[in-house]
């Protein structure tokens, strides 16, 4: 029986170490792609874009870029960067590595002018919301998402158990 216990909770404590924060795909104007007129701008609003998840950028090969901009009057004036190589797939991943103001054009004669230009603000991940009095724990301080939090939790928990039972 003590074996059991000692493998579940090995297990249990492998596979909460190994999950990885959970990050969401955004396809860059969901089923319509990456085109000319289609309004980016409201397509992100209301859109919480979070350090980890990923840009996916679908389009006809050939027929568009994405060039990654670095200032917001490059991206008022369609500037397309001389320095950098855009991305030309047809289906581009971008991941938010970073927080901090994102902007995004296609730099194909005047598709940015014609409303091909996307820019968001990518925000570090969600901070649960800290437990009532009534109920102490891990508080949104500590940095970690809520799911994370119950991770880290559960984790320390098996742990100190399997430290234990093998003491």
């Amino acid at each position: 029986m003590a074996q059991l216990l000692k493998a579940t909770l090995m297990v249990m404590t492998m596979v909460v170490i190994s999950t990885p924060a959970l990050s969401t795909d955004y396809i860059v104007g969901d089923g319509s792609g990456w085109k000319l007129n289609f309004n980016y701008t409201a397509w992100a609003e209301g859109k919480d874009f979070h350090v980890g998840d990923r840009l996916i950028f679908r389009y006809t090969e050939g027929s568009h870029n994405v060039f990654r901009l670095t200032t917001a009057d490059d991206f008022r004036q369609c500037a397309v960067p001389s320095n950098v190589t855009s991305l030309s797939s047809g289906n581009d991943v971008i991941v938010l590595a970073s927080p901090g103001r994102k902007w995004y054009i296609c730099g194909f004669a005047d598709h940015c002018t014609r409303g091909m230009k996307l820019a968001i603000t990518v925000t570090t991940a969600d901070l649960a919301p800290s437990p009532s009095p009534a109920s102490p724990g891990v508080s949104a301080a500590s940095g970690f998402s809520g799911s994370m939090q119950g991770a880290w939790v559960l984790a320390a928990t098996s742990l100190a158990a399997y430290k234990m039972i093998w003491a």
